[in-house]
């Protein structure tokens, strides 16, 4: 049998959202428990995919087969399409298996022209009506199918509005919305070069192909990827006999809510308006009254409406959004969805549905959508005022949160500024390392240049504070203290406002609003501890860090980073000296300064993570990020170190690479300069000895991790390093404390060789950010530049950084656990990149097997969550 492409309401149900999408999976579901669904058809998804395999056309088959359900429809009804007896009008919708908006609009009344409107004026002795339906139709289906701007249409509506002494739409008369619709089709054929079509088929086609076309509009294709929608799903649509909400004043429509969308009450939630259309209501064109009214103007279609939710959320075990027409007093029922939600309002409902016995906790855990809960843990901006600012901008949504502030221009000017109790947000092209005093001082950061996975969003994410970044529209001048975005030139000090959340940016300062988390987010994440395999631990460098991850439900450290503890200004001195040493002696005496500030670093986050497990990462980056680059600084330096500013220029020189990601950094710092090496672990070891001793009733187990390892033996040499350092101080100490060494996985031929690695290794942590960038070959600060044109052109749908690669990068972490596991069984495996706190890459390592995921601080609950969710997925 070939396959089939159009199916009846009657003939689906709610399993079949892959092929019938959402919306069509509904109708039938509805029409299926006996509710007053006007009846239709479905056009599948994979007629959508066939569209574009077609090259963008509907071919003869899927044609045929369509107007073969056009004839049925006619047969369920009772009326004829284009018939000058009895004519059916249908309405035709996009409908996706994820809720899509920014798809396509609805169009109403498909099937009307001069000699059927003629017809329903006469038959329905109500010519206003007729008239009313025509021109709503031609002013959609031109906006819709033609891509006639809307504003073109209105501007006639006003006219005629103004010209006749009214305000409202509904004021107007039969004649003069005749009047209207000639004036819409010469607007038309203005526009598009033809008459106004007046086929019904010929409608009807351009219809469906509109709804095709709409499922590659750039607001679809954003949309999608914020969402992790595959493009391969493709749209359903769905064309209905027309129900009529503005035959009079006992018509209407409206939207509903079963509960709160806001905040998750349990009460009907809605609008509704009469004698008017199902856009009226969204366009805001009138003002609609609230649902409950609609008891006194239609109170039976009321009373039936009221049931209908309550068999509708029965049926589905969740808050329902639907629309609906009265049509002379009689329901009908257009469309339901699980409703969408604010975070707060989504916790509240999933517990009250507990509460109520209509689901169990496992449910409850996977129906919240991970990723919303980031923003209840940061502060909002007021949603009244965020209403009237305009957008000026918009970049990437690098880190959650809102913040506003006058704008400055470096680190220093952000902590000068912050000191004296200015509330500052960092304008830079891109930030580095040394930044990170003017980042904690800031509100929050927006940048010119790089990615989800920048130094700026990977240091933000983990402050949990608010950025943007890849503003590629400012124009920055850096040197003069100012920017130009939208028109506007920004000068030091003018006052802008950022959300993390959205990557929307707004001129002048717009208030927030703190976070506030309900008890309902405590009870919904002891759910998800109870379900969950993976452990959650996350990526903290300072004891404040540590603290918060901990409130999150952080179970440990599973990177902590060393070299960020090197660029406060009492300890900076002491590593650019070590770098110019000329000496084994001369590195180890300025190394021996630094050891105590670490040791003293790594027990206030063994303190805050109270014995739990803490893997500290030997020094990553490459040595020319800690030099100087400000004459004043090198002179500085050339006295401290008793050289000319030009032997310590010639040094800094020395230092430069041309791909410095691939240079000298990692375990290769530690093979080329051991006793960096020697004086981390001593460090690591006696600060581990000192609070377990302070505190007997944990046990400490550090674990040391060493960067970049490619090669078994470069792992083999550090590790001796390690191991004689760290044996000689336990030895001493008289103590039997166990550490363990271990390495990240960053390099694809560590992962090709991690049979070999492994018989060297306690555990392996993946950093996926740089395998993400090894594996792809390009630069996670620079892809921005090029990234869109792949989405554009289909070749990648999400950002590798944000969202793991399963197909490339995946395939070398699953291989590498394998592997790993085949020649060490007591191998421990964790994930430490960015990537531990993406959901759908959270499912692929519980899958993969691993122990625990790592993830900045406000990202644990997120983590904990998802991580839930895969297990019990798992299960079914």
């Amino acid at each position: 049998m070939s396959k089939k492409y159009v199916y009846l309401f009657s003939e689906g149900n709610a399993n079949m959202r892959e092929l019938l999408g959402g919306k069509g999976a509904n109708l039938a579901e509805m029409t299926n428990i006996g509710l007053p669904v006007p009846q239709g058809f479905t056009i599948t998804t994979e007629a959508c995919t066939q569209y574009y395999e077609d090259g963008q056309k509907i071919n003869d088959g899927i044609q045929a087969e369509i107007m073969e359900y056009i004839t049925k429809l006619e047969g369920i009804t009772g009326k004829k399409f284009g018939d000058l007896e009895n004519p059916l009008l249908v309405s035709v919708r996009s409908g996706a298996r994820a809720s899509m908006p920014g798809m396509m609009d609805t169009i109403l009344n498909l099937g009307l022209n001069e000699d059927v409107v003629d017809v329903l004026a006469k038959k329905s002795g109500n010519p206003r009506w007729a008239w009313d339906c025509y021109r709503r139709f031609i002013q959609m289906y031109s906006d819709v199918v033609m891509e006639v701007g809307k504003k073109y249409f209105e501007q006639l509506i006003d006219q005629m509005k103004e010209a006749r002494g009214v305000t409202q739409d509904v004021e107007l008369t039969a004649d003069d919305l005749k009047e209207l619709a000639g004036q819409f089709k010469a607007e038309y054929k203005s526009k598009i070069g033809a008459d106004f079509p007046t086929d019904p088929k010929e409608q009807l086609m351009g219809a469906i192909k509109a709804v095709f076309r709409s499922w590659d509009n750039p607001r679809a294709n954003v949309y999608r990827r914020d969402n992790d929608i595959p493009y391969s799903w493709g749209t359903a649509v769905n064309v209905q006999s027309m129900a009529f909400g503005n035959m009079g004043a006992d018509c209407g429509t409206g939207v509903a809510f079963t509960r709160n969308p806001a905040t998750g009450e349990k009460k009907l939630f809605g609008e509704f308006l009469t004698n008017a259309q199902g856009e009226d209501v969204v366009a805001g064109i009138r003002t609609p009254m609230p649902i409950s009214e609609m008891s006194e103007k239609f109170p039976e279609a009321f009373a039936q409406f009221e049931k209908v939710c309550k068999i509708l959320e029965d049926h589905y075990h969740d808050m329902q959004d639907m629309e609906f027409t009265v049509e002379n007093g009689k329901l009908y029922m257009l469309q339901t969805r699980n409703g969408k939600r604010t975070p707060a309002a989504a916790l509240k409902i999933a517990c009250d549905l507990v509460d109520e016995g209509m689901i169990d906790e496992k449910q409850a855990v996977a129906m919240i959508d991970p990723r919303t809960l980031d923003t209840l843990l940061h502060p909002q901006f007021d949603g009244e005022v965020l209403k009237k600012t305009p957008v000026i901008g918009s970049a990437l949504a690098a880190s959650p949160g809102a913040a506003c502030g006058k704008v400055v221009f470096s680190a220093e000017d952000a902590k000068a500024w912050a000191e004296r109790g200015e509330k500052v947000v960092l304008v830079r092209l891109e930030t580095s390392p040394e930044d990170i005093e003017g980042m904690k001082a800031a509100q929050g950061i927006l940048t010119v240049r790089g990615g989800m996975t920048s130094h700026a969003a990977v240091v933000a994410r983990g402050m949990g504070k608010c950025c943007v970044s890849g503003c590629g529209a400012i124009k920055m001048d850096e040197e003069n203290k100012q920017f130009e975005l939208s028109g506007k030139t920004f000068h030091e000090g003018d006052w802008l406002s950022i959300d993390g959340s959205t990557g929307k940016i707004y001129d002048g300062a717009i208030p927030t609003v703190d976070a506030s988390i309900g008890g309902e987010f405590g009870r919904v994440m002891g759910w998800a501890d109870q379900y969950r395999r993976l452990k959650v631990r996350t990526n903290a460098d300072t004891p404040h860090d540590a603290a918060q991850a901990r409130k999150f439900g952080a179970e440990g450290i599973g990177l902590c980073r060393t070299e960020h503890m090197f660029f406060d200004a009492d300890r900076i001195p002491a590593i650019r000296r070590m770098i110019c040493s000329d000496t084994v002696e001369q590195r180890e005496a300025a190394l021996a300064v630094l050891e105590p500030m670490q040791q003293s670093d790594f027990e206030g986050i063994y303190e805050a993570m109270e014995g739990l497990p803490v893997t500290i990462r030997f020094l990553d980056p490459p040595l020319h990020e800690f030099v100087p680059t400000e004459e004043a600084d090198i002179e500085l330096l050339a006295k401290d170190m008793g050289k000319s500013v030009a032997e310590i220029k010639a040094i800094i020189a020395g230092l430069h690479e041309f791909n410095p990601m691939m240079g000298h950094r990692g375990c290769r710092l530690a093979v080329t300069y051991p006793e960096i090496a020697a004086m981390q672990t001593r460090a690591v070891i006696k600060a581990a000895l000192n609070v377990q001793a302070k505190h007997p009733e944990w046990t400490m187990v550090p674990e040391i991790m060493i960067p970049l390892v490619g090669e078994v033996k470069e792992l083999a040499y550090v590790k001796k390093v390690v191991v004689e350092t760290a044996d000689a101080i336990i030895k001493e100490a008289g103590s039997n404390m166990k550490y363990l060494v271990g390495t990240m996985i960053e390099i694809p031929r560590a992962a090709l060789t991690a049979d070999e690695i492994a018989k060297q290794a306690d555990f392996f942590s993946f950093g996926t950010n740089d395998l993400t960038q090894m594996t792809f070959g390009f630069s996670r600060d620079d892809a921005g530049k090029f990234l869109d044109a792949y989405y554009d052109k289909k070749i990648y749908e999400n950002d590798p950084f944000a969202k793991l690669d399963q197909t490339g990068v995946g395939k070398l972490v699953d291989m590498a656990c394998k592997m790993g596991r085949a020649t060490n069984p007591e191998l421990h495996l964790g994930v430490c990149g960015e990537h531990g706190g993406d959901p759908s890459s959270v499912e692929f390592f519980h899958r993969t097997g691993l122990d625990y995921v790592s993830c900045s601080p406000f990202r644990v609950p997120i983590a904990r969550l998802a991580a839930a969710q895969a297990a019990i997925k798992d299960e079914k």
